[in-house]
């Protein structure tokens, strides 16, 4: 990335000014030293250092990016582990608790039965007391 910006930038600077070069200003022919032309060299290195810098920062930030969403990967990660456990917790119980429901209804049909043919034993008991007197 910073290789294209680099050459990016290398195609549009111009070649410097020869330490000797005449330009025209107002009809007026003005001889141009090397070292006036320095400034826009400095100019550019300037901005190479802040094109840089800029780069940098898009650096940083793409990585603090690429750690955010690993972590957040990483937390989603723990947090479904813990939501299948809890899950998987919540089923175990409420299954324990209607197997202890199926269990009290047999004891009770049990226990109905029982009562049933005691009830029916009597019910005989009575008919057979009343049919005999």
């Amino acid at each position: 990335m910073e290789t294209i910006g680099t050459i990016g930038m290398a195609k549009r600077l111009k070649p410097s000014v020869e330490e000797n070069e005449i330009a025209v200003e107002d009809g007026a022919i003005i001889k141009v030293s090397g070292e006036e032309s320095e400034p826009g060299t400095l100019h550019s290195e300037q901005m190479e250092m802040e094109i840089a810098q800029i780069l940098e920062k898009i650096d940083r930030f793409t990585q603090l990016v690429s750690e955010l969403l690993e972590s957040g990967k990483a937390m989603l990660k723990e947090l479904s582990n813990e939501f299948e456990e809890r899950m998987i917790l919540i089923h175990k119980e409420q299954m324990e608790k209607l197997q202890e429901d199926i269990q009290e209804v047999r004891l009770l049909d049990a226990a109905n039965e029982e009562i049933d043919t005691l009830l029916q034993s009597a019910k005989y008991l009575f008919q057979n007391i009343h049919s005999g007197t």
